[in-house]
């Protein structure tokens, strides 16, 4: 990835007005900025959300708070806690997330 006509600057995430999004069971609230093709948000999931998708976009995501569970299609399960991330590619393997008690994460696609 090559990052290239982005001026310094800073994001006051509590100040960008959340869009949502509802899951199969639950929602999240997406804080959204977009700097060309980066899209860089912070995203809070509601307790009990279950993605109502197979997301096939790549993906690095820390999480921040919370906790949140990622499923691969090939069974393959994954936990974040605060502190840890994973990166995906696009395209590459076709996940989706849910968390039992909330969780909010920094996301860049």
């Amino acid at each position: 990835m090559q990052i290239s006509d982005i001026p310094f600057g800073t994001t006051d995430w509590a100040a960008i007005a959340p869009t949502e999004h509802p899951g199969e069971r639950g929602r999240a609230l997406w804080r959204t900025r977009r700097f060309g093709d980066i899209r860089v948000r912070m995203v809070e999931y509601s307790p009990g959300y279950l993605a109502d998708h197979w997301c096939l976009k790549g993906h690095i995501l820390l999480c921040v708070e919370g906790e949140r569970h990622t499923e691969l299609k090939d069974r393959r399960a994954f936990t974040l806690k605060p502190g840890m991330s994973y990166q995906v590619a696009d395209q590459a393997e076709p996940h989706r997330s849910s968390t039992a008690r909330g969780a909010r994460l920094f996301i860049v696609d």
